[in-house]
């Protein structure tokens, strides 16, 4: 296929036969594949509009830059790997952390851009080396811990920020997107954050015409009285018209905090290579490294406009599975539908005006599962906490970083909350490891054949899991 924008027409371009899958290489006829696209936009669409009104980024800018985004993975990885990479909300945490911290859409921005090139360096290494590296740095006590902390450090996000702003609308939301999730079945599941959102909005117009204002915080602000929808934004918006760009600002404190997303984004990649591999019958070890890397150099890019980091999506996955069409000419439409909508300053004012209890309702899910992916980690791992060289590092590690401890270093700079939780894991578990017993380090072995690049990490932190259809929970 060359660099992967080539495809032969399977069949009959109209439906596969029973049983049959569209190969990356193959496509349907133009219309449907145009369908597909616009499918595996919707399918994103709940988890990547989130993130980035989150992270009090532009959404517009967000969904050009996942098309952006993946329009490179795809060059990069030829055409092998179908894949949808949308904004990451495993940088939401950090993201918080930084602007409590004084820290502005530049500062979080140029942290995320080294986050981005670290990726890609890692993986430029597992292409050098093998993914016997990634095991020997992150096993999966390290990196479910790591996952763990992460989506747990945002808990007080939802309790002092969005939950506050409407309760009532928060708890129905909440209710509402927890039986959408278990309840639906096929592409309904796989869109289930995005009807969640729906529900909400439509939930917040009935209670403004029922009750009108609510008296209440905005943003943890002083308590006033506003309406629950807002949508005075969206009318005074251009149908037409370029994002918001800037640059990124760089600072240590910063991208120290924003460092230890690295170990999940991998992990998430591990997963996502791992079971889309599985799904085509095409093993897809040897490009782990390339994805990794065509992964951190779409978010460098991204994030050099001002844009959301990026990262793969296990809604697309889920996709794929329902509808067995693993056409990479999918992805590229979907890309196209993107950049169109990037392109419209009135539907990203929409986005950008979820009501704060909406938000309450969906974070509350939503955080919880990217913590708790981290025990699928463990728990596909075999990670035995019973074993005290497991247990002490990241019991010390996951209270650290969702406690939100910290370490003054000097007058002017600490380390603390995830950052530091992180340092303490890793080091922790690595320097223990040298010194303790050997009857201690028998639980497993560090190191398997090295031609997957995590097996323990099937839950892939959040995006990639090895159940197609896993919700994305971008950690």
């Amino acid at each position: 296929m060359g660099l992967g924008v080539g495809w032969t027409l399977h069949g009959d371009g109209r439906t596969p036969a029973p049983g049959a899958v569209v190969r990356p290489d193959e496509r349907l006829s133009w219309p449907r594949t145009a369908g597909l696209g616009a499918q595996h936009v919707v399918a994103m669409f709940g988890a990547s509009f989130v993130a980035p009104v989150l992270m009090g980024l532009d959404p517009n800018l967000a969904i050009m830059m996942s098309g952006v985004a993946t329009a490179i993975f795809l060059l990069a990885t030829r055409g092998r790997v179908p894949s949808y990479l949308g904004c990451s909300l495993a940088f939401v945490g950090v993201t918080a952390a930084i602007r409590a911290g004084g820290g502005d859409s530049a500062v979080v921005t140029g942290a995320v851009f080294v986050v981005g090139a670290a990726l890609c360096l890692a993986g430029l290494a597992v292409q050098r080396f093998g993914a016997r590296i990634i095991h020997a740095a992150m096993p999966p006590v390290v990196t479910g811990a790591v996952v763990m902390l992460i989506g747990f450090n945002l808990a007080p996000v939802t309790a002092s920020t969005y939950w506050p702003q409407d309760q009532w609308t928060a708890l129905l939301t909440m209710l509402f997107t927890g039986l959408a999730l278990v309840c639906l079945r096929g592409f309904w599941s796989r869109i289930a954050i995005f009807l969640g959102l729906l529900f909400g909005y439509g939930i917040s117009w009935v209670f403004d015409l029922l009750f009108g204002r609510i008296h209440s915080t905005v943003g943890g602000a002083e308590a006033v009285d506003h309406w629950r929808l807002d949508l005075s934004g969206a009318g005074r918006a251009d149908w037409i018209g370029l994002p918001s760009f800037h640059a990124p600002q760089f600072e240590w404190s910063a991208i120290l905090i924003a460092l230890p997303v690295v170990i999940a984004l991998i992990a998430e990649n591990a997963g996502h290579i791992k079971a889309v591999g599985e799904m085509t019958g095409d093993p897809l070890d040897d490009e782990l490294g390339t994805a990794i890397a065509a992964d951190g150099a779409a978010s460098m890019l991204s994030t050099a406009v001002g844009g959301p980091p990026n990262t793969t999506y296990s809604e697309n996955i889920g996709v794929m599975a329902a509808t067995r069409v693993y056409s990479t000419a999918a992805y590229w439409a979907a890309a196209g539908f993107a950049l169109l909508f990037g392109l419209c300053p009135k539907f990203g004012a929409v986005v950008a005006a979820i009501p704060g209890g909406v938000l309450g309702g969906i974070t509350v899910i939503l955080y919880g599962m990217i913590g708790l992916l981290g025990a699928q980690i463990w728990i596909n791992g075999g990670v035995d906490l019973r074993n005290p060289l497991n247990l002490v590092p990241t019991a010390a590690g996951i209270i650290i970083g969702i406690g939100g401890v910290k370490l003054h270093l000097t007058d002017s700079f600490e380390l603390g909350g995830i950052a530091l939780g992180t340092i303490v894991v890793i080091t922790g578990y690595h320097t223990l490891r040298y010194f303790a017993p050997a009857h201690l380090k028998t639980q497993g072995p560090l190191l398997d054949s090295g031609t997957s690049a995590y097996d323990a990490g099937d839950a892939g932190g959040g995006h990639a899991g090895g159940d197609p259809g896993a919700q994305d929970t971008r950690s």
